[in-house]
């Protein structure tokens, strides 16, 4: 590697060729770095006491040793936004002093001739700086004046144009003075020796940001032949950022994270995707390892854009995607990339696809209705697939799902129903999609568009009811109207708000366009109550709630998990957890919970499970003890007392293959001690 000082024009004066590498990014300035870039020109342009203003460095390597014409071409590794900038503000410059007729030391055919073109060259060897394919011929044509292609680069053509205003209302000469002052550090590598790979996280570790995106394209075309790298490029890089459309680099670091988490079973941060690729790759870098990973990115890619970016061919499952966008849970994603994948691969048929996908769907909705935590959604299906016997697809899902502890419990009939009539709806992100649902229940072939339509509330939000419908309400109008106003009992949806806005209850159903002269089924109770009160309220809920079990219901999960996985259980319902042996309880239960924040607790028929990814330890309460079960093999608990038990073998109704009793508070510290083992080993496990 040779590093020197150089003005920036000097560095471009010569018959040369910077070739941006197919594998860069696209060009991606915006009007915030031309403006800085150019404030700095204008600043040490008009101060005769700054001689020189710092760049940044400029990073090429040479790209064969010449080529026949005679220019040397250079691969430009890291600088091509500055140069691309800089060659826009050239060729404005010179465009502005040929119509002004202005004389600052330099022409524009000369100013050209040195910094933009290889004056003596033809075709493509006349450019000093080449770009990537998506930004090539935009970059070419306003060089030369010529009528922009089809679908210019937004970018260039945009900063251009900002360089064209400015140059309009300031003095040519102290701009041309300002570019003459601008030093960079060149830095050209070696071809045999400099790994360019290396430059590129070196740079980004420094603070230049390179995107995953980015780095992981470098990552797998950097160092192979040219035409290989040529072809993956062709075949399979450029036609995924194709798909993934003009936010290329956001879409495609979470495609990449969904879909290491897919082959990984674990979950990268959004920010350490380009690392946990790397140790994927596990340093494959022979031609073949490369175009088979690469061909598979290629093809998940093309799931993720149809399932994410709602690109599905298929109006059944297109319509599924839609329902599960609208609840606005992306966790899902890697689960749903290899079910899409089974599908492409035969293994599962279309029908089979829709019912695992409504499935998951009323497996999120139901927990977000019932205030589930969501902090562990995205463990739960990233690791999902595991329980998965493809040969039985959909019923392995269902028993998967029946066997969930508690904090990840599939809500049964009785809970979603229940939770359904007192929710917040009003208040409930995915709201419209509840109602949407709700009113397009029972006719699929016709689905009302609600694009116009927007909630209304029954009984108004208006704290200050009228006089009618404190009548209406009755005596205790308060508590009605503070306990139902946002419940789902009192909501619907109209294209008449502001018509309907606090009018009486009789006025909303009478008036032209309302509840009823509405055709939406979600009126039709409205606009045959004889008033509304609590106990219509009520009747309404109820009958919503039971629509809404049909529509998002279990699927036969609650038969695969029966009364085991009720998922109402609770430590009421253990007969012998009380007095002392409740206290005992109490105070294990604190210290087992403490040992993590992630750790939950799951409360069956029969046993207590405490649970990170699996459970670790679960606690029959008994007459005179509480009985441990720990997962552990017996012959790996250290146990110096020699308290265990060796339950291998053994039918027992806890989980694990360890048994201890604890009666006392003296021996919770021992105790603790067993337990930890077995925290301990489900976190090496992981």
């Amino acid at each position: 590697m040779k590093a020197i000082h150089a003005h920036l024009l000097t560095f471009l004066d010569g018959t040369k060729q910077f070739q941006v590498p197919i594998f860069q990014c696209r060009y991606d300035w915006k009007e915030k770095e031309c403006k800085q870039l150019w404030d700095d020109v204008l600043r040490v342009g008009a101060n005769e006491d700054i001689p020189s203003y710092f760049l940044g460095s400029i990073v090429s390597m040479q790209h064969g040793i010449y080529h026949a014409s005679g220019v040397t071409q250079l691969l430009l590794i890291d600088g091509q936004q500055r140069l691309a900038t800089l060659s826009l503000l050239l060729a404005a410059l010179g465009k502005a002093i040929e119509a002004g007729s202005v004389e600052i030391g330099i022409t524009r055919r000369k100013l050209e001739n040195r910094y933009l073109f290889n004056a003596d060259e033809t075709d493509k060897d006349r450019y000093k700086q080449l770009l990537t394919e998506h930004d090539k011929e935009t970059l070419i044509r306003l060089l030369d004046s010529k009528e922009l292609p089809a679908n210019p680069s937004p970018r260039l053509l945009e900063n251009y144009r900002f360089f064209e205003e400015k140059l309009q209302h300031e003095n040519l000469e102290a701009v041309y003075k300002g570019i003459q002052k601008l030093m960079i550090v060149d830095i050209a590598l070696e071809p045999d020796s400099d790994n360019p790979q290396l430059i590129f996280e070196s740079l980004n570790s420094k603070g230049v940001k390179l995107e995953a995106a980015d780095l992981i394209r470098n990552y797998v075309l950097i160092g192979q032949e040219l035409d290989f790298q040529s072809r993956l490029y062709r075949d399979y890089w450029f036609p995924m950022e194709q798909r993934f459309g003009e936010e290329y680099i956001k879409r495609f670091n979470r495609f990449m994270r969904d879909y290491l988490t897919l082959k990984t079973r674990q979950i990268p941060k959004i920010n350490n995707v380009y690392d946990k690729f790397k140790e994927y790759m596990g340093g494959q870098k022979s031609p073949e390892a490369l175009e088979t990973i690469i061909k598979d990115i290629y093809d998940y890619s093309r799931h993720y854009v149809r399932i994410a970016l709602l690109q599905e061919e298929s109006p059944k499952l297109l319509t599924c995607f839609e329902d599960t966008h609208a609840l606005n849970v992306e966790t899902i994603f890697p689960f749903l990339l290899e079910v899409y994948e089974d599908y492409m691969q035969g293994q599962l048929e279309k029908g089979e696809v829709v019912d695992i996908l409504r499935l998951i769907e009323s497996y999120i909705f139901r927990r977000a209705i019932c205030g589930i935590e969501t902090r562990g959604l995205n463990r739960i299906f990233a690791t999902l697939m595991l329980k998965i016997d493809k040969s039985n697809y959909l019923q392995s899902l269902k028993r998967a799902l029946a066997q969930m502890p508690s904090s990840q419990r599939y809500p049964s009939d009785t809970e979603f129903k229940e939770k359904f009539r007192i929710k917040d709806v009003y208040n409930f992100h995915p709201y419209r999609y509840l109602l949407r649902k709700l009113e397009n229940h029972g006719d699929s072939r016709e689905p009302i568009n609600l694009e116009y339509c927007t909630i209304e509330h029954v009984m108004p939000q208006n704290p200050d009811l009228s006089e009618k419908w404190q009548e209406e309400l009755g005596e205790n109008w308060r508590e009605v109207h503070e306990k139902y106003l946002h419940t789902i009992g009192n909501l619907t949806l109209t294209g008449y708000n502001s018509e309907l806005g606090d009018r009486s209850f009789r006025e909303k159903q009478e008036i032209p366009g309302g509840f009823r002269d509405s055709p939406l089924r979600l009126n039709k109770s409205l606009a045959q109550a004889e008033r509304w009160n609590e106990i219509a309220i009520i009747n309404r809920s109820k009958m919503l709630s039971e629509q809404a079990r049909e529509i998002w219901h279990d699927y036969g999960v609650s038969q695969e998990g029966g009364e085991e996985q009720r998922g109402d259980w609770t430590l009421a319902d253990y007969r012998y957890l009380t007095g002392e042996m409740m206290e005992l309880f109490q105070q294990l239960q604190q210290r087992i919970l403490n040992l993590d924040t992630s750790v939950s607790e799951q409360i069956t028929k029969h046993y207590i499970a405490y649970i990170m990814n699996t459970t670790f330890v679960s606690i029959e309460p008994q007459a005179r003890r509480l009985r441990l079960s720990l997962k552990l093999l017996f012959p790996d608990i250290n146990d110096p007392e020699g308290s265990c038990r060796d339950l291998t073998n053994i039918g027992h109704l806890g989980l694990g293959d360890v048994g201890v009793g604890i009666s006392s508070v003296d021996e919770l510290d021992y105790i603790m001690f067993l337990i930890q083992q077995a925290f301990e080993r489900q976190i090496t496990d992981q």
